[in-house]
C-alpha cells in the first residue's frame, strides 16, 4: 500500500470529513458518519482505494522498483 493522495486533497478529505461527521452526529444521520469517517481515514493513512483501483496519484512522489 503506497501513498496516492496529495497534501491538498488530504486536507480537503479531513475539513469535509469532521463537517460530514459534526452534521451527521448533531441530525443522527448514520450516512453522513460513515462517509465522513471514510473521509477522515482515508486522509490519515493517505491511500484510497478506488484512486488505486483506477490509478489515481494526486501528488505523492511514486515509489520506483
Amino acid at each position: 500500500m503506497t501513498c496516492n493522495i496529495g497534501k491538498v486533497d488530504r486536507i480537503i478529505r479531513i475539513v469535509l470529513g469532521v463537517a460530514l461527521l459534526g452534521w451527521g452526529i448533531m441530525n443522527g444521520n448514520i450516512i453522513a458518519d460513515v462517509v465522513g469517517g471514510v473521509l477522515l481515514f482515508t486522509a490519515i493513512i493517505g491511500w484510497c482505494p478506488p484512486y488505486a483501483l483506477f490509478g489515481i496519484n494526486t501528488g505523492c512522489n511514486p515509489k520506483k522498483d
